[in-house]
């Protein structure tokens, strides 16, 4: 199961500092891996994993790949509180939503 995320295309991208920063404010240990085929950011103890776009340490879209058992609950709730604390919102197939 994937969950997308992105901000609103009003809004300046994030740096994947602040996304780092986030993500630890919820209690969650992020590493950034940037690999020839995209960025990633993996979470200590967990097999959710989020694929982020990034263009020179700035990004505005990511998919959240949810491990196997962590569809729902930890880390998927952490990880969707601090995107929406960074103002990103969901898409979904009904269009996009506010994370929090």
């Amino acid at each position: 199961m994937e969950t997308i995320v992105r901000l609103p295309e009003s809004t300046a991208p994030s740096t994947l500092v602040e996304v780092l920063a986030a993500l630890r404010k919820e209690h969650l240990d992020p590493r950034h891996e940037s690999k020839s085929w995209g960025d990633w950011i993996y979470l200590e103890c967990y097999n959710t994993v989020i694929s982020i776009e990034a263009n020179h340490g700035l990004s505005s879209s990511a998919t959240i790949e949810h491990g196997e058992g962590e569809e729902d609950g930890e880390p998927v709730v952490s990880i969707l509180r601090a995107f929406g604390k960074l103002g990103w919102h969901g898409v979904d197939n009904d269009g996009e939503f506010r994370l929090l």
